[in-house]
């Protein structure tokens, strides 16, 4: 679950102006727009700011609801609610007929066709694309409701049976988004293939893009994401500032990255790591062996050690920075680049715990991490919304830490406080719509991530109090996405 909170009059130092990006990369602030543009920001503006504030989930430590909550340690909702949606399921076809089911509420046999309208007569428009995403999680589901505004119909492909998306898509496919077989017969049903996790077999996304399916973004694009020391050497070519890194084989190789860079230093697995899973700090040379062989738990799968050597591993020179900053950039399938306002991230246990937007920096840093954000964007591939995160130093540097070619937790905000969401402009994106305007129509906003437990446990009760209080607060809107813990 998640909470964003947008306080009246919010104290912002200094210019709180968002950062406007053009196609061409040049970044201005709202006051050297030209004349058509202010007007058409004008007509944005027309109307008193709303007199509340968003909240996106996370820690809520300002204003009523900061109070409020400050006597309980924050944490997510991760519990399920039973479902109150009629569900039939069927066998999309002989090659998945055991590995998947369609609960979208629709007979089998209008499910296995759902692409076509009576009589096959051509798609036209919006409410009769198919978009498939790969991950029924939350970011699913959000999307999902987006959709539903434009009467696009999504479906989704995750093996959870009862994912938060599952209850809010147009059809769910139960089957794994990493099995070849059964994400080529998902493909089938799409006009568009996109993702809410990029964790996905690129070999076969490569296959249907060969055969003329629309990926977005694209499947060159996955590729260099999946891998975060390929993520880093991308970068590295394209003159994006990181910390420096290196490739790492055996313990001599670790140990001459110790000499390199000095201590601490951090060691990454360069594969399917996130939320701080598959990263560990080595303080001196004596903690490198130990920091290698710390156990490694990805989707419930127990790995010997931090992937170990064999595993891939690489490391990075520790950044010394003061804040952590995130963009969400839209990219279009003209190329076009829109950038919302910068935004601070703040990490508990490594997991992105609350967000405050704008972020509380001067303009210059502002206009410095929309830059890296564009050129980093510019260099990938395919249409859609992208998380970049990135840190600032001690002096003033923006280096990029990572990027994320879907939808983003530093992103939930923008449902309520920007004119357009993450998960609308995601759709616009992939769509070939035009984008929306990603500035924000409130003067702050904060979201505060809150992590709970399953039924019966302290958490799941404390986590009701939470949300009663959040209800309770003009401004504070909940999302809850009934997660299976």
């Amino acid at each position: 679950m998640f909470v964003v909170y947008v306080p009246i009059d919010f104290p912002i130092k200094g210019d709180s102006s968002p950062v406007f990006c053009s196609s061409k990369g040049r970044t201005a602030s709202p006051p050297s727009l030209r004349r058509e543009e202010k007007r058409e920001r004008m007509l944005h503006l027309s109307h008193p700011p709303p007199t509340t504030a968003t909240l996106s989930g996370h820690h809520i430590d300002c204003g009523a609801l900061g109070s409020a909550l400050s006597t309980h340690r924050g944490f997510a909702l991760g519990f399920s609610m039973a479902n109150n949606f009629p569900t039939a399921s069927s066998s999309f076809s002989t090659a998945l007929k055991q590995r998947t089911t369609c609960g979208c509420g629709a007979s089998p046999d209008s499910c296995n066709t759902f692409s076509h309208r009576k009589n096959d007569l051509p798609i036209h428009g919006v409410s009769e694309t198919i978009v498939g995403v790969l991950g029924g999680g939350q970011l699913g589901r959000m999307l999902c409701q987006a959709a539903s505004q434009m009467a696009i119909k999504v479906i989704v492909l995750d093996p959870v049976e009862n994912c938060p998306a599952g209850a809010l898509s147009h059809c769910h496919v139960v089957g794994s988004y990493d099995d070849s077989v059964t994400v080529e017969e998902f493909a089938k049903r799409c006009s568009v293939l996109t993702f809410e996790i990029e964790h996905v077999n690129v070999e076969t996304l490569e296959k249907l893009e060969q055969r003329g399916l629309d990926v977005q973004p694209k499947a060159s694009t996955i590729q260099i994401i999946q891998d975060k020391y390929l993520q880093k050497v991308h970068f590295s070519l394209h003159g994006i500032p990181l910390p420096k890194f290196m490739k790492i084989d055996d313990p001599e190789s670790a140990k001459k990255a110790g000499d390199l860079f000095g201590y601490p230093f951090m060691i990454k697995s360069r594969r399917l790591a996130y939320d701080g899973r598959g990263n560990a700090v080595a303080k001196r040379e004596e903690e490198i062996s130990s920091a290698v062989q710390i156990p490694l738990i990805i989707w419930a799968t127990l790995f010997a050690a931090l992937g170990g050597y064999d595993h891939g591993l690489y490391v990075e020179q520790w950044a010394p920075f003061v804040k952590e900053l995130a963009v969400i950039v839209a990219r279009g399938r003209d190329k076009s680049i829109l950038c919302y306002p910068v935004v601070e991230t703040i990490h508990r246990e490594n997991i992105c715990h609350i967000v405050k937007a704008p972020a509380n920096v001067p303009l210059k840093i502002r206009k410095l991490a929309t830059d890296v954000a564009y050129k980093a964007v510019s260099s990938l591939e395919g249409a859609g919304v992208y998380a970049v995160e990135l840190f600032l130093t001690e002096d003033g540097q923006i280096l990029l830490n990572e990027v994320a070619p879907r939808a983003h937790n530093s992103g939930h905000h923008t449902i309520e406080s920007c004119f357009t969401s993450q998960y609308e402009q995601h759709l616009r994106a992939i769509l070939g719509l035009q984008l929306g305007d990603p500035s924000m129509k409130t003067q702050a906003a904060i979201m505060y991530n809150i992590l709970g437990e399953d039924e019966g446990e302290p958490g799941f009760l404390l986590a009701h109090q939470l949300i009663g209080r959040a209800l309770g607060i003009s401004g504070a809107t909940v999302h809850w996405y009934d997660k299976p813990g």
